[in-house]
């Protein structure tokens, strides 16, 4: 197919995709963030949650795919339950809703032998309690995810049970689900390792499926893009959870190595590809129950550029993925036409959608270059400006 000279029905197929995808944004990552060993701090980094939802509606004004912000309680709303009327009215002046939310149960000292598999039940219930704030945050922020991240786990052989711990994350995230209310879902994130080196608690996604279905039908698994070891065929795994009807959304970067937490298909975007082509090929109501979040550490690019450029090439990688001719995929793989499949499929991620892309977000009344429209804003300069001094009592540090 030659995009020059696309047909009406691949122009179609690509604009009802798009106008359907939206990614949620984080409010971490408009925030000064670091590596394990310290931070390279940015003048023009958000510093307060005012300054994130700024950020966020700017994102989304750009790429017209962006219209909630993912909330972390311990940075975002430190006061909890009290912060909720801060933030709707951040909501109603900026023009982006809250999105998921995200507990801390990593941060504190008394999470130093875990959180919700601490062998204290004192320090589980402390956890518990956050857990049930946090519901009650989205409860009234009329945000659908408690999105979670059990960093949970033992560095040495013996140290800990590990039946036990799994009993104990049974219990809380039992009483956490029997908290939700209509509408909110409960996702259980996995990841192999770190910060735990010999066992982590949920280190993969059988193992959170199987709490997930514990816990209840509310609870679903979340797929973070760099929480895999090296060669792991994700899209095999949403194929998976998609068929048990159990993937409730995604984190996505990209990674070289580990946990790098790279901007969306830097590294392989064919990967993102595949995964969107598995979603894609269920049906509409399966789609619209996934949801689509960015979880990345911009410390070297700067944190709106690559926002805006992680958005863009979601919606790109996405477009593609729409252009896939699935009943003619689905006649040559059935007859095992092996080199005619692939290149059916393959096909369509070597297509420059970029055009059609461009003219989709001139018709949607958006900015037909995103990255383009943000340099010539002058908002990169002007956030500067204004948060230079605040970021400037910061210098690298380690953490």
């Amino acid at each position: 197919m030659d995009l020059g000279i696309a047909t009406n029905a691949a122009r179609d197929r690509v604009w009802t995709a798009l106008d359907a995808f939206r990614i949620e944004v984080p409010s971490w990552g408009f925030a000064n963030t670091g590596t394990r060993f310290g931070k390279f701090v940015q003048g023009g980094a958000a510093t307060t949650i005012e300054e994130k939802f700024a950020d966020a509606a700017q994102v989304n004004a750009l790429t017209g795919a962006s219209p909630t912000v993912a909330l972390h309680v311990l940075w975002d709303l430190p006061g909890g339950r009290a912060d909720v009327p801060a933030i709707q009215a951040l909501e109603k002046k900026y023009g982006v809703k809250s999105g998921s939310i995200n507990p801390n149960l990593f941060q504190d000292a008394e999470y130093k032998y875990g959180s919700i598999a601490n062998p204290s039940a004192e320090i589980r219930g402390n956890a518990l309690a956050h857990l049930l704030d946090s519901v009650e945050i989205g409860r009234a922020l009329g945000s659908q995810d408690v999105s979670m991240w059990i960093a949970d786990g033992s560095n040495y052989p013996g140290t800990q049970s590990i039946r036990r711990r799994i009993g104990w994350m049974e219990e809380v995230l039992g009483e956490t689900h029997a908290a939700l209310g209509e509408g909110q879902r409960m996702l259980v994130e996995y990841k192999p390792f770190e910060p735990a080196f010999y066992h982590t608690d949920i280190a993969d996604w059988g193992m959170a499926l199987e709490l997930a279905r514990r816990a209840g039908p509310k609870a679903k698994v979340l797929v973070d893009t760099g929480h895999h070891y090296q060669g792991t065929n994700i899209e095999q795994i949403v194929a998976w959870l998609l068929h048990l009807g159990a993937l409730g959304g995604f984190h996505f970067n990209d990674r070289k190595y580990a946990d790098d937490d790279l901007t969306l298909g830097s590294i392989d975007p064919y990967q993102v590809f595949r995964i969107f082509h598995e979603i894609l090929s269920v049906g509409n109501d399966d789609q619209a129950q996934i949801a689509f979040m960015i979880d990345q550490s911009h410390n070297l690019k700067g944190k709106i550029e690559a926002m805006v450029q992680t958005v863009v090439t979601a919606q790109e990688i996405y477009a593609k993925a729409a252009l896939v001719d699935r009943a003619r995929l689905a006649e040559l793989q059935q007859e095992c036409h092996l080199v005619e499949a692939e290149e059916c499929f393959r096909g369509a991620f070597w297509q420059d959608v970029r055009p059609l892309v461009r003219e989709w977000r001139e018709a949607r009344g958006l900015p037909s270059e995103p990255l383009k429209a943000l340099r010539d804003s002058g908002y990169v300069e002007k956030i500067t400006q204004e948060r230079n001094s605040q970021n400037a009592r910061s210098e690298f540090r380690y953490a």
